[in-house]
């Protein structure tokens, strides 16, 4: 039985306003809009709390909490907003290739989505941290797909896709992925390996972006990034553990957790950790 859906509170958290047919017109602005007003974040598996993916939990943390998550988190959310829509779903797995040129051999750990709008399949993903896709892309190889943000492109198709993102002159690979369904139970499964497993990244490291109209804003460890559409991005770096909430609460809108184990984590992300303070 699927999951209901509090479609007035995801469309007030990002902000939607307008028809909601199940065209393409209303699946582009939902998808520029969610990854502009939800960040995403790792907060919980630093923390070393669980990442559970019913729509209550989701909705609590991602909407009522003014929160954000992961991959998983994102999609399942986007997923079941789509279906209440009445758009054709389907659940995808992907191997990252971004920074990991060793991915294509390595077991699957990103979800994306495959909508069927009127027959014509587009590619969606609403949880890829920095490189975040602001549009959903026709699923069609070899064409150049502009986006808010960067140009994409989708090469391969038999049976495997690869998408690419155009960076200066360069294309780079983010991902492989096959067009088969993936069962909810083999997601689950994943999610868990991935908030749990200490060989995990997103157990051991702050990863934290939103991309607003015009830019994107990104948070690696103590590395903050605001990367305008053209240019050089303009990085700072975070020395304290009060820089480091005040980021994550003023420039992604985060309402931080009252979780010590999570000022804990990040406090050792810092290049020399902060002394406690005196109790007083």
């Amino acid at each position: 039985m699927p999951e209901k859906v509090n479609l007035k509170a995801y469309f007030e958290r990002i902000g939607f306003a307008g028809s909601i047919a199940p065209t393409a017109a209303t699946l582009e602005l939902l998808h520029a809009l969610h990854p502009a007003a939800i960040p995403f974040e790792n907060l919980a598996p630093l923390a070393g709390q669980g990442v559970p993916l019913d729509q209550p939990s989701l909705e609590r943390k991602l909407l009522a909490e003014k929160r954000g998550g992961y991959c998983f988190e994102h999609n399942f959310l986007f997923m079941r907003v789509l279906r209440e829509l009445d758009y054709g779903v389907k659940p995808l797995l992907a191997r990252v290739l971004w920074n990991h040129p060793e991915g294509a051999d390595a077991p699957p750990t990103h979800m994306l989505l495959l909508v069927d709008v009127n027959g014509q399949n587009y590619l969606a993903d609403v949880g890829f941290g920095g490189l975040t896709l602001t549009t959903p892309l026709r699923l069609r190889a070899e064409a150049e797909q502009a986006t808010p943000h960067e140009t994409f492109r989708l090469v391969g198709g038999d049976p495997d896709w690869t998408l690419e993102v155009r960076l200066g002159e360069e294309w780079r690979k983010v991902y492989v992925f096959f067009t088969s369904e993936a069962s909810e139970e083999a997601l689950s499964a994943i999610n868990e390996r991935i908030a749990t497993d200490p060989a995990s990244p997103f157990t051991h490291e702050l990863r934290v972006a939103l991309s607003p109209s015009g830019r994107r804003l990104k948070l690696h460890n103590t590395q903050l990034s605001v990367q305008p559409l053209e240019g050089a991005a303009e990085k700072t770096t975070l020395a304290s553990l009060a820089q480091l909430r005040e980021t994550l609460s003023t420039v992604f809108g985060l309402a931080l957790p009252e979780a010590p184990a999570l000022d804990t984590r990040l406090l050792a992300l810092l290049p020399e950790a902060e002394p406690e303070p005196d109790e007083v």
